[in-house]
């Protein structure tokens, strides 16, 4: 048999199949596929018994209305006015917020490792925090209903520590602040599970999003290189385990939490030990 036949949708023979319908075996492409009790269905099958069906940009998960995503855009407005507070500088980075509380290698080195946590919350100015949180709310409107609450937030935390780890790598000595790290990485998991799931991030405009980014992270000074890369690895790599590809099994909820969670822990350790690295003299 052809082998575009086997992996093409059955209604749409130009798509590429994202699973198997659980009842019939037919492939069925992201647009078909229809989320019943257990696994997918297409859409004759769901015609044709009372079935439990999410559609739409639910596809993946449960969550409709993106409430992680605003939970996280309120922690950062929350830690940039308490920055701008206690630095009476709203448009710089200082004061001792920034200063106790950055992602910085002398601090991670001796012994402060939740600066690789906190300075992603913090922002060097408003239009720096106003780009970044619109990134935020764009990005979380498409993956948070498809990933779920628990398992977006496991994603944006395992960009938040691949670009930390990014920072100690690169430039470790200057203190960094910014979600741009956690941005990146959502923009990186969008990539994968569209991807895994035969769509083309170029004709969503995601391609063309995280080629522009990059070429302004190399091309602009003061742009954290090491954060902008590490952030888009660490969230393609966390998508790779929540997606459900050309799989007629979906990966269990825990069991994709879990995969997040060893994830993060590896991220951070690498990121206080880079950074020991980094320090030798601090750290003896």
């Amino acid at each position: 048999m052809d082998p575009l036949a086997e992996t093409a949708c059955y209604r749409h023979p130009d798509r590429v199949a994202g699973v198997r319908c659980q009842r019939c075996e037919r492939p069925v492409c992201p647009t078909c596929m229809r989320q019943a009790s257990v696994g997918f269905h297409c859409p004759e099958c769901v015609s044709s018994h009372s079935t439990k069906v999410v559609t739409g940009r639910a596809a993946f998960g449960r969550a409709t209305d993106p409430v992680a995503t605003k939970a996280l855009i309120g922690l950062n407005l929350a830690a940039f006015v308490a920055m701008a507070v206690t630095s009476g500088q709203p448009g710089r980075a200082a004061g001792p917020v920034f200063i106790n509380w950055a992602t910085f290698g002398p601090g991670v080195a001796t012994g402060e490792w939740y600066r690789l946590v906190t300075g992603a919350f913090l922002h060097a100015g408003v239009l720096h925090l106003g780009m970044n949180m619109f990134l935020l709310w764009l990005l979380g409107q498409a993956l948070e209903p498809a990933l779920g609450r628990a398992r977006f937030v496991g994603v944006y935390a395992v960009s938040l520590l691949g670009g930390s780890l990014g920072v100690m790598l690169l430039d470790p000595a200057a203190p960094t602040v910014g979600a741009s790290g956690a941005v990146f990485g959502l923009m990186g998991a969008l990539v994968v599970l569209q991807l895994r799931a035969g769509q083309s991030p170029w004709q969503s405009g995601i391609g063309t999003l995280v080629v522009l980014n990059l070429i302004i992270t190399f091309a602009v000074p003061g742009i954290s290189i090491g954060g902008h890369v590490g952030g888009l690895v660490a969230g393609g790599m966390a998508a790779l385990g929540l997606s459900p590809g050309s799989s007629r099994r979906q990966v269990p909820a825990a069991v994709g939490l879990g995969g997040l969670a060893v994830l993060g822990l590896v991220l951070a350790v690498a990121g206080v030990i880079v950074a020991r690295e980094q320090f030798p003299v601090l750290v003896g």
